[in-house]
């Protein structure tokens, strides 16, 4: 692919079309490129064959008919079957195309996923990102980038129509890196919002106006912002579904076993995602720690 060919010329792939990938598909084919997808349910790939989409069979029919293919699944098993598998993308993968991987997974994998695309002269990116659903549907995703610079560049007009922070942090692997150190940051803050939640609870005062005063200070965040609210509504529609947020601190956890590194706080948060799933709450939002937290407290 001539890597001064205008955005607009590019052929996209997108492959899971669930709560993030959805929204983030519409945006290029919003932006003028032409898509071909894959989802495993039909009625996922529904939307994209009534705008005119190509709707393919397989991962490696995707390849076929795109530049750049990008992958936005649960877990690091489902991204090696989609890319390496059996009627995977690496069977269809063009010279110099390029594979983004939006998922959040093991850095590990995803850097030998890298040496085998790179073995069929293709190239990877590794793209998790940050900000929920919402930030799917509205474009200003949070994207942290591993990968060769040069294709980051390449690949740049496509990002920016998904995210608005978009950062290149090193080669492949480190945008997998940075997404986990951003799930410890997040996980540990839910939590921390909760308790102080709880606190407010045991003591009879009004938490609405805990949070209010808190947004004005040190204290503010995203996190108490946003995931403050669902916990005074009592509304907890996922943005990012409590299991695969319980998904990916174990990854942390394993990472920081394997590493002999000590993150005590992140083993805590985590215990109160596990409580959250095994309460049979899984699909909900991850504010609902503050839900297990009360019954916790109360019993």
């Amino acid at each position: 692919m001539d890597s001064h060919k205008r955005e607009t010329d590019m052929k996209v792939g997108y492959i899971g079309l669930g709560l993030m990938g959805r929204p983030c598909a519409m945006h290029l084919h919003n932006a003028g490129h032409q898509l071909a997808v894959y989802a495993r349910r039909e009625t996922s790939a529904a939307p994209f064959a009534e705008i005119g989409a190509t709707i393919c069979a397989t991962p490696a029919e995707v390849a076929v008919n795109a530049d750049v293919i990008f992958t936005n699944v649960s877990d690091t098993p489902d991204v090696e079957q989609i890319i390496l598998g059996k009627d995977g993308i690496i069977e269809g993968i063009k010279p110099d195309a390029v594979v983004v991987d939006m998922s959040t997974i093991s850095p590990v994998v995803t850097r030998d996923i890298a040496q085998k695309l790179k073995e069929k002269g293709a190239h990877m990116l590794d793209a998790p990102v940050s900000g929920g659903s919402a930030g799917a549907e509205s474009g200003t995703l949070s994207i942290m980038i591993g990968g060769e610079e040069a294709i980051v560049e390449r690949i740049m007009p496509l990002f920016e129509v998904m995210g608005s922070n978009i950062v290149h942090i090193g080669d492949n692997g480190a945008g997998q890196v940075t997404k986990a150190c951003n799930q410890i940051v997040i996980t540990q803050t839910i939590a921390g919002v909760a308790e102080a939640y709880c606190l407010a609870d045991a003591m009879d005062v009004d938490k609405a106006k805990v949070r209010q005063a808190l947004l004005g200070g040190f204290a503010n965040s995203k996190i108490l912002e946003m995931h403050g609210q669902r916990m005074l509504d009592d509304n907890y529609d996922p943005g990012f579904k409590a299991v695969l947020h319980k998904k990916d601190m174990n990854m942390v956890l394993q990472a920081a076993s394997a590493l002999g590194v000590a993150l005590p706080g992140s083993g805590v948060a985590t215990q109160w995602l596990n409580a959250l799933v095994g309460d049979g709450s899984g699909e909900l939002d991850s504010s609902a720690i503050y839900k297990v937290m009360k019954k916790f407290n109360q019993a």
